[in-house]
C-alpha cells in the first residue's frame, strides 16, 4: 500500500535525499485533502497517479 523512500528513489532513478523531498511534497498535497500521512512513506496509488498519469488536455 505504501512506498518507502528507497523504492521511490529506485523507481524514479533519483537519490534518497531527493526522494524524501518528493515524498514530503506529495504528502503535503494529501494533507490538504485531509488525508492522514506517514512521514517517509507515500501512498502507492497516489504516487503512480502523480508521476505516470496519462490524462490529456484538449
Amino acid at each position: 500500500m505504501f512506498m518507502r523512500v528507497n523504492e521511490v528513489a529506485e523507481v524514479l532513478d533519483v537519490s534518497e535525499p531527493y526522494a524524501y523531498k518528493l515524498i514530503r511534497k506529495l504528502n503535503e498535497e494529501l494533507k490538504q485533502k485531509n488525508c492522514i500521512v506517514i512521514a517517509g512513506r507515500i501512498d502507492r496509488r497516489f504516487f503512480y497517479e502523480k508521476f505516470y498519469s496519462s490524462t490529456t488536455k484538449n
